[in-house]
């Protein structure tokens, strides 16, 4: 039997059957790359808002009718009642009204910094602190304020919450759902390239088992091959993609930082994972290469 070192029997470089694979594996790590990123990046969302906004509940207070100085005595005079109230509640830890300027920060993101904001007949905010796992019951808490404060109504983060990371945990399922599919399709690219290959060389195929090739030995070429342009698309594929994702992380931070959506950008594991993009690639190329032939010359013999 011969002994086969490194070197390739089989005149693969020169196939013409898989010079595409490259420049069909590069838009599939390319969308690959914005699925996994925007996952990512999904994820942190929804722990940031979880952190922010679990265990609190904000009461709203309409601005009293009147001249400003009248308007603004009552207001105050119904949040100092609104706060007695909620001090006096089970499973309230805290309860403080926001000021002017914290009220004017809030809406900066959206009306932008004007002095306008100061003339508008803002409600009165009061930001509640309760405990996570014993609650105030909210409609006994909301009959109490109807009936002492007018204009006064509870905003409970929590159902919207629940309901926005909802939508958020599906999206984020859509995009791991088009990452098999990606992975899927990558599978079945090389599978079909592996076999045009193998069907192109089959003489040559033939002439290496009559002189002691084995299986395993020719798969390890195609699987080598099939590795190298995998690597090179998904190269190709990531590189294409890094611009779009730090456009979206200097967009993020520059434009709506301090905004509901808040970091866009994607954090430093994150990068490694979308870095890993090409070797997961041609890793799968690989293994996938490497099946496909030991299947096909199984069903040969």
């Amino acid at each position: 039997m011969i002994l086969f070192g490194a070197r390739s029997d089989l005149p693969l470089k020169n196939d013409a059957t898989s010079r595409f694979l490259p420049w069909l594996i590069a838009p599939m790590v390319f969308l690959c790359s914005i699925a996994l990123a925007g996952t990512i990046i999904l994820y942190g969302m929804i722990g940031r808002w979880d952190r922010d906004v679990s265990g609190t509940l904000t009461v709203e207070i309409a601005a009293a009718p009147g001249d400003a100085q009248t308007s603004a005595e009552q207001t105050r005079a119904k949040v100092e009642a609104a706060i007695r109230i909620l001090s006096d509640t089970p499973g309230v830890i805290q309860a403080r009204a926001l000021s002017q300027d914290q009220l004017s920060a809030l809406l900066a993101p959206w009306l932008g910094k004007t002095d306008l904001l100061r003339e508008m007949p803002l409600p009165a905010l009061i930001d509640v602190t309760i405990s996570p796992g014993h609650g105030p019951d909210l409609d006994a808490l909301s009959a109490r304020l109807d009936k002492a404060v007018e204009g006064a109504s509870i905003d409970d983060h929590r159902v919207w919450l629940s309901r926005l990371i909802g939508l958020s945990r599906a999206i984020a399922g859509l995009a791991v759902a088009v990452v098999v599919i990606i992975a899927g399709a990558t599978s079945a690219t090389v599978i079909y390239a592996t076999r045009t290959g193998m069907a192109v060389h089959r003489e040559v195929i033939d002439v290496l088992h009559l002189i002691g090739a084995t299986d395993d030995y020719i798969a390890r070429q195609f699987a080598d091959r099939a590795f190298s342009l995998a690597l090179k698309g998904g190269v190709l594929g990531l590189l294409l993609n890094i611009p779009i994702l730090g456009g979206l992380g200097f967009f993020g931070l520059h434009r709506l930082q301090g905004g509901f959506l808040g970091d866009l950008s994607l954090p430093f594991l994150g990068w490694i994972g979308v870095a890993v993009l090409p070797a997961a690639a041609a890793f799968l190329a690989m293994l996938t290469a490497r099946l496909t032939v030991h299947a096909t010359l199984a069903r040969m013999v």
